[in-house]
């Protein structure tokens, strides 16, 4: 394989590489929020469970929970501590 078809070859991958990017942009970007969210819902049940001595509320810290809370935001919350008080 000489040079000009290893560039050839590289300009093909890349143009490949900004065409997938194009058509999974929306799933990705969707992905990348509830990682993000996931990521808030876990600080938050952190921050629960560091006062809980003062509160007296603790919810478990697991990726269920904090799933719930990322997908669902503050209302989450409040079913996972009414779920936690009703169980």
């Amino acid at each position: 394989m000489d040079l000009s078809q290893k560039i050839i070859a590289g300009l093909l991958a890349g143009f490949f590489l900004i065409a997938l990017l194009r058509v999974f942009r929306a799933p990705l970007r969707l992905a990348l929020r509830l990682l993000g969210n996931t990521l808030l819902g876990f600080l938050a049940l952190w921050v629960v469970n560091a006062t809980a001595g003062v509160t007296g509320i603790a919810l478990g810290l697991n990726v269920w929970n904090a799933l719930v809370i990322g997908v669902l935001g503050l209302p989450g919350f409040v079913l996972l501590l009414l779920t936690q008080w009703i169980l």
